[in-house]
């Protein structure tokens, strides 16, 4: 086992200019991450200069079987925490070879948005908590929890400190090291209210760079829990019953709601998002109606409510 760890933690700068690039995309599901390594010939720091690449499509559930070549375009570099040295993670979004975004592509239509000059000028910020559950490998119940059983009802759990009240601050703070490593603006991380559950908080950030922010953070994320040998789950309701949920809140603002007068904009805005509730909701992914039940600090799911 030392000479694969001596092996892993090569600094192959002392022996080539050339490079490692780990392209990431977001998969058939919406909600899976892929990733496939090239090697450079030397460092890069700049997403256009990076070369597009392609995978097997039908094989991630994007693609059929008798047309399944799909493209990649690096869209974000961030700096790699598992390889170090100028090795990379490249965010990418995925085309047709005749240069149509797939389905699945969610970030070309945001990008048009978020290029628009009136948008630019709002300077939009997000800050997003990212809430997920540490399942144990083989029986995919939650971290600390008993085999079959329960730990204690919630409450002593949430920012909670203790070896019966916190299970898995070792991937959380690997995790946390690792992103601002890569370039990430992780702004914190917590416990959660259900025990074996964390939270991460990506941001401010401006515009699309918030989503490729979250979704290397993901992938970061499974990475690091790949290899403590531990399930990630970002299920809505992971477990039924008295316990809390998981969901990836948005904290947003433009610039005429931080600046004066702005509270007068910030409900315009509300009564906006009021009238497009189910349209949001059914965007916001799948499983959510075992989470927003009225119950465990959420609204119901047909009820739009502000405060």
């Amino acid at each position: 086992m030392s000479l694969l760890s001596d092996l892993l933690n090569l600094n192959l700068s002392e022996s080539t200019d050339k490079i490692i690039a780990e392209y990431i995309w977001i998969g058939g599901s919406g909600m899976d991450m892929r990733s496939k390594a090239r090697t450079l010939p030397g460092p890069v720091s700049d997403p256009s200069k990076l070369p597009k690449w392609n995978y097997d499509g039908s094989s991630t559930g994007q693609a059929p079987g008798e047309d399944s070549e799909v493209i990649l375009y690096p869209q974000a570099i961030f700096k790699d925490p598992f390889r170090r040295g100028n090795n990379i993670l490249v965010m990418c979004d995925a085309y047709t070879p005749a240069g149509e975004p797939i389905p699945t592509n969610k970030r070309h239509a945001a990008a048009k948005i978020f290029s628009h000059s009136d948008v630019v000028a709002e300077e939009p910020w997000y800050g997003i908590e990212q809430e997920y559950t540490l399942l144990q490998k083989d029986v995919k119940w939650p971290l600390g929890w008993p085999i079959g059983g329960y730990p204690g009802p919630q409450g002593p759990y949430y920012c909670g400190v203790g070896a019966d009240k916190a299970w898995g601050r070792d991937i959380v703070d690997s995790h946390y090291k690792a992103c601002l490593y890569a370039g990430i603006n992780i702004s914190g991380i917590n416990g959660e209210v259900m025990p074996g559950q964390w939270e991460f908080q990506v941001g401010p950030a401006v515009g699309i760079s918030a989503g490729d922010q979250l979704w290397v953070a993901r992938y970061i994320l499974e990475r690091i829990t790949e290899i403590a040998g531990v399930v990630l789950s970002f299920d809505p309701k992971p477990i039924q019953g008295d316990w809390n949920g998981a969901g990836a809140h948005a904290n947003y603002s433009t610039k005429s709601m931080r600046n004066d007068g702005g509270f007068e904009v910030i409900k315009k805005a509300i009564e906006k998002l009021g009238l497009r509730h189910s349209e949001h909701i059914a965007a916001y992914g799948e499983g959510n109606e075992r989470r927003l039940t009225g119950k465990h600090e959420t609204a119901d799911i047909n009820t739009f409510k502000w405060v």
